[in-house]
Order: structure tokens, then sequence, then C-alpha cells
């Protein structure tokens, strides 16, 4: 079942939290509101669950308005972030208390609870009290009190922000999965980008109330149309520039980034919005940089600018390198079992012409621009 927000205005104090807010969540979907604390996206889900009133707008579940309805009206499940167990209750009774308020058959109850505890592995913890649980087990539970009500849709307020990353693998693979299975709509609030990859079908990123994209994440961590996504999903290297040359595929732009010691020509790809002697910030996603010694070939890359290392981080199976090029920083993640520079050493930096990107400001939701950018994606990928 669907989700619509259709111009949500909601304010606290005088202070606007949502500034006209819409968005619509496909039947089945996967929806992760990705963004910094204080973006909106606990209000949102707030304003489905109708535990808060919106000042303006409407709110659609399907094929009705729910504006009006109190929350149990609604046929929502929630997962809050402090798992809101109760502490007098069994893993078995807090699991099994909304089918209880809904008067199911006690051997429903069984049969339905059976499954889901087997299914997340905490059959023998059925009889323990929450202070007994680990956070992991407690996001099980809370996890499962939700979803044997069988809700049309299922809100999740940053669930795994209190557990550890071989903790939060698991329970977002066991999540993902039963998602997929029953096919419920799901909206997942996070501000960790791990986690909108691992889960979400498609991402929306807010700010300051805001959504600034909505993209698959893919799209959205290789693709993003604004500094402040491009900042928030790592891809650290904008590039002010401006465009000087235009050809048949291709344009030719001058970096002239503040604080850089000599401005540089790079060849890219070439994009609707480009215009001769028009200002641009393009965007390179990290990965998509490589480095090489001085005296090596950057292989297929046409761009290459030389730089110095002053940074690197390993990071799991890659390695976070920050290159001074000239008075410019650029940010490199390199797989760790290709990686054998030094602190201070030189390197060339280059990229091939399609990895720079315009942040182009567009949401995409016109089908039009929507239609040229997914086409120029599509050849890019040819």
């Amino acid at each position: 079942m669907g989700i619509v927000l259709k111009d949500i205005l909601k304010s606290y104090n005088g202070r606007p939290v949502l500034k006209d807010l819409t968005l619509e969540v496909n039947t089945g979907e996967f929806h992760v509101l990705l963004g910094p604390s204080g973006s909106g996206k606990t209000t949102i889900l707030s304003i489905i669950a109708g535990l808060v009133r919106q000042d303006k707008g409407d709110v659609l579940i399907g094929d009705r308005n729910v504006s009006g309805l109190p929350p149990e009206k609604r046929g929502i499940g929630f997962v809050f972030q402090d798992y809101a167990l109760f502490p007098h209750l069994t893993v078995f009774d807090n699991m099994a208390y909304g089918l209880r308020v809904k008067k199911v058959e006690k051997n429903k109850i069984s049969q339905r609870l059976g499954y889901y505890l087997g299914r997340v592995g905490i059959e023998r913890e059925k009889d323990k009290f929450p202070h007994q649980l680990s956070g992991g087990q407690k996001q099980r539970v809370a996890l499962i009190r939700a979803l044997v009500t069988e809700p049309k849709v299922l809100l999740m307020d940053e669930p795994m922000s209190n557990l550890d990353a071989l903790s939060k693998e698991t329970i977002a693979d066991e999540l993902k999965s039963i998602q997929q299975e029953t096919g419920m709509t799901t909206i997942y609030v996070t501000h960790n980008q791990d986690e909108a990859v691992l889960l979400g079908d498609r991402v929306s990123v807010l700010n300051h109330g805001a959504i600034e994209q909505i993209e698959s994440p893919d799209e959205l961590f290789y693709h993003p149309k604004t500094e402040f996504v491009a900042r928030f999903v790592g891809a650290k290297n904008i590039l002010k520039a401006s465009v000087i040359e235009i050809k048949e595929h291709e344009a030719v732009v001058l970096v002239d980034h503040e604080g850089l010691n000599q401005p540089f020509k790079l060849q890219v790809k070439k994009y609707p919005i480009f215009e001769k002697g028009k200002g641009i910030n393009l965007c390179i996603h990290p990965e998509k940089i490589s480095l090489n010694r001085e005296n090596e070939a950057g292989g297929n890359n046409v761009n290459r600018v030389m730089g110095k290392i002053i940074h690197k981080t390993n990071n799991g199976k890659a390695v976070k390198v920050t290159i001074n090029t000239g008075g410019m920083e650029l940010h490199a993640v390199i797989p760790k079992d290709i990686f054998d520079f030094e602190i201070h050493e030189n390197v060339w930096v280059s990229f091939a012409a399609d990895a720079p990107h315009p942040l182009c400001g567009k949401t995409c939701r016109a089908p039009y621009a929507r239609r040229r950018c997914l086409n120029e994606m599509r050849n890019e990928r040819l």
C-alpha cells in the first residue's frame, strides 16, 4: 500500500520543520529517509503515524486520506529508536501485545510468533525480560512486535543507531529479507549512509525540512545533484569551474577553485546544462579517482593532475586518501590490495572524462528533465 504526503507543513514554536514537503512512496517499497539530525525525518514518520498533526497538507495511505484519523486507525507498525519495550512483560508477551489488543485467537498468536521467533533466532529468549537481553535481541523483539500485527505500513525510526556493526549487518539482512517476502511498504529513518545503501530501494535526502534528492542508492551516491547531498554522502570532491569549450559529446572546463595555485583544464562529459562561459560545480566521487606514481602513465584516464598525499586512513577493504593538488584538496578511495603509496609522496591524480558530473540542483521530478538525465546516464554506461 503506497503512501503520499502532499504539501506537508509543520512548525514548532514558529520554527518551520517541514516546508511544503511532498513525498510519494510506492507500494511494497523500502524507502529510506536520510539526513542529519534536525532535518525533519522523525517528524515525517510521526505525521504519517498520526502521532503528530501537520499544520497543512494531507497524508494518504492507499486511496484513503488518513489526515484526520488517530494512530490506531491507520494500520501502521512503528519501530522506535529506543525499542519501547514493556519492561514488566516477557519477550513473548511484548511481541504478542498488539495481537492481543486486536483480540486475535490464542492459537494463531502462538503460530505467528513461533514463525518469527525462529526466523530471527531468539526462540530461547522468549521467556526472558527486556533487561536480560542484548541490544540486538531487543531490536529483534521490537521488530517482531511491529511485524506480527501485519500492518499495511511499517515505520522505523533509527532502530539500529545503538547497535554494533555486526548486529547492524545481521539485523539489516533479516529486515530486508522479511520486507521483500511480505511486500510491506516500509519507511526507514537514518543518518547512516551505509544503512541507506543496504536497505533502500530509493533514498530521500532531507535538508532543513526539504527533500533535496530522491534516487536509488547507486544514483544518489554516484550522481548527487546538490553540494549538500554530495558532501553528506561522502562525495567531497567539488570543483568550481567554468565551461570554455563544448564539443559534440564532451566539454572542456577550466577549474579555478578557491585557493588553487594554478587553474587547469579538464575534459569532461557534456551535459545539457553546460553553456560556454557559464560557471559550474562538478562533483567527482572518491572511488572514481585513481593514483599513479610520477613516472607511471595514468592508464585510460584523460584527466591528470599532480599532487602530494597528505593524509591516509585505512577503512576496511579500502584506503581513504587526501591529496593536495596545488592548493586544492582531492579525496580518493583506493582498494587496499592495490594501495602502496606513502604520506608526502607525489602522485598523479587521474580520472575519466565521465567521472565528473554537474551539481545541477535539480530534483529530476519534472518528467522531461528526468528523461534527459536518465538518457545521459544510460548513454554513459554504454
